[in-house]
């Protein structure tokens, strides 16, 4: 192995997170985390899709919420659109474009927020989930990569990640956004004394 290869690699990742530190960005993460706080605080949840790498994204996203992430609290209420019976008959019966839209029709409402991750933008089933949330006026983000694509401007708040040429480093970009964003979801909506109080209650069981 190349060392020097090595390091490159490295560096590219570093390169990649460190975008999150332009002031465009952390102004998209303070407004995603104010967004999402006051969509759980109106008895909302996330709706969640992406295709490929962006989908276990989307799944990890979900599982932070309604599993554990730093501290033990009360679960908070995330889909991914990974049901293989869903997207397989929306597939099969009205396309490939359709398996997200479909989903926003079926669960969305209008405290909801709906986050697509594409690292090109142009994936046409993100493309059309924007548009269906759009259209029931529920809120959205986007975490994109390269130019924007077409899904550039669709959303309520967008994070591009930009500069790369695969999805790889723009994938690990939005997961340390969407684990910075949880971070401070989690404390914007429980304090210390909630905390406490809900584990004493879950050891009590």
């Amino acid at each position: 192995m190349d060392l020097s290869h090595l390091i490159a690699a490295i560096d590219d990742g570093v390169r990649a997170i460190n975008q999150l530190k332009e002031p465009h960005s952390l102004k998209f993460i303070q407004q995603a985390v104010a967004m999402i706080t006051d969509c759980y605080r109106q008895g909302g949840k996330l709706l969640i899709a992406g295709n490929g790498g962006s989908l276990c994204d989307a799944s990890h996203f979900a599982e932070e919420m309604t599993g554990i992430f730093r501290k033990l609290r009360p679960a908070l209420p995330a889909i991914a659109f990974s049901e293989p019976g869903h997207l397989t008959c929306i597939g099969n019966d009205l396309g490939y474009d359709k398996v997200f839209s479909r989903a926003v029709e079926a669960y969305g409402k209008p405290e909801d927020i709906f986050i697509g991750l594409t690292t090109s933008g142009n994936s046409g089933n993100l493309i059309a989930a924007f548009e269906e949330a759009k259209k029931r006026g529920i809120k959205s983000i986007a975490f994109l990569g390269k130019t924007g694509g077409k899904c550039k401007g669709m959303a309520d708040l967008e994070l591009i990640i930009t500069g790369f040429s695969t999805s790889d480093r723009i994938q690990e970009a939005h997961m340390t956004a969407i684990h910075i964003i949880i971070e401070f979801v989690e404390n914007a909506l429980f304090t210390q004394e909630q905390q406490v109080v809900y584990q004493s209650a879950v050891a009590a069981q």
